[in-house]
């Protein structure tokens, strides 16, 4: 779908993102900046401030939230462990990037998948992971999808797959993605702790959690970044402080550090509210125009400018600058948890080295004793 034309600039967006820790900051309902956001307190389930909240979004990589907790009510419910195997199948390889790159028949746990769907956002493992929980079936998983979200009350949500590469019938709000948000802290508080990851390991290559705010921002302990040009940036996010958490949604952001600093804006303002305060987030009333129709916002993001913007926006060692005074530079690399994957065994060979699958191997035949 074509792009609103009423999007503001870049520039402006930057400015509005001053305006909108000032308004959220005053205890006003509504955010300066036009992309969708939300942040909820958990305990209450109030929210203290929301913008667009109700307009459908392509979710990216947000989808794999609910490729989770569809993975942790089937832990639940003992159809799986954390220590069953995921076998990577030609589908699951077989996905775009973002991905691992694994080889059909490459083996992993459940508690390896989920470190690697929320680091690393990988679409193999996600289809994989979706495949194994989903009975051998990814579509079966995405009906449990479905299922998931309607039981949840995510009125205008929708899933066509388990990663979030986007398609028709692919969507969700700022709004549904805070139900899910705070069902998954309410409900599998035993799980936090892979949300909160600061990077995995396979023991062959370390991967840092995409998610700036995790090490960097006090309290930060989650949850799930996404990426595509038609969505733009999209974080969910979520911190703790004094036993408080609050969680935020923040989509259509124009880079990796816009998406950072409004996610920290409002989790710090959030953090410093009264949190009695705002209208429960089941009783909050749809609005806005157009709530039928998806957002498509690739020409502002997917584009020559852009690009340069967002590449002039790196350091010298390439690291992207924040502005944020609540997101603060490390003081130790962060810490790996291992996500061991086991690749398939290797195919035999032929005399010149070519792998050949096992049943053509041909069979010596004997030959005839020497007379």
């Amino acid at each position: 779908m074509p792009h609103s034309p009423n999007r503001p600039s870049a520039a402006y967006r930057r400015l509005a993102l001053v305006l909108s820790v000032a308004l959220l900051g005053a205890g006003l309902p509504h955010l300066a900046e036009a992309n969708p956001k939300m942040v909820v307190d958990v305990a209450s389930g109030r929210v203290i401030s929301h913008q667009e909240a109700f307009r459908r979004w392509y979710p990216a990589s947000l989808t794999k939230l609910m490729t989770i907790y569809v993975t942790f009510e089937a832990l639940k419910a003992g159809k799986v462990t954390l220590e069953t195997p995921i076998v990577m199948s030609r589908k699951a390889v077989d996905q775009l990037p973002s991905k691992m790159f694994l080889k059909p028949g490459a083996t992993l746990t459940i508690d390896a998948a989920l470190k690697i769907l929320v680091v690393k956002s990988a679409n193999d493992v996600a289809m994989g992971l979706a495949e194994t929980v989903g009975g051998g079936s990814s579509d079966q998983f995405v009906t449990m999808m479905n299922d998931a979200a309607q039981r949840l009350g995510m009125t205008s949500s929708h899933f066509i797959n388990p990663h979030g590469l986007p398609g028709k019938g692919q969507y969700t709000t700022a709004r549904d993605l805070a139900v899910l948000a705070l069902t998954l802290r309410r409900s599998f508080p035993q799980y936090a702790s892979y949300f909160a990851l600061e990077g995995i390991t396979t023991g062959a290559k370390d991967y840092p959690n995409y998610n700036m705010l995790i090490g960097r921002f006090d309290g930060a302990d989650g949850m799930k970044t996404g990426f595509i040009c038609a969505s733009g940036f999209n974080q969910v996010s979520s911190a703790t402080r004094n036993g408080r958490t609050v969680v935020s949604v923040v989509l259509g952001s124009d880079s990796l550090a816009g998406r950072a600093e409004e996610s920290a804006a409002l989790l710090q303002a959030a953090l410093t509210q009264d949190p009695g305060k705002g209208v429960p987030l089941s009783s909050l009333a749809p609005y806005g125009p157009d709530r039928d129709a998806v957002v498509d916002i690739s020409a502002d993001i997917c584009n020559p400018k852009a690009a340069k913007v967002r590449s002039e926006g790196r350091d010298e060692q390439g690291r992207m600058v924040i502005h944020s005074p609540y997101i603060l530079e490390r003081t130790e690399p962060p810490a790996f948890s291992l996500a061991e994957i086991i690749a398939p065994p290797e195919a035999p060979k032929t005399a010149g080295g070519a792998d050949v699958p096992e049943a053509s191997v041909p069979v010596p035949i004997p030959r005839p004793a020497s007379l």
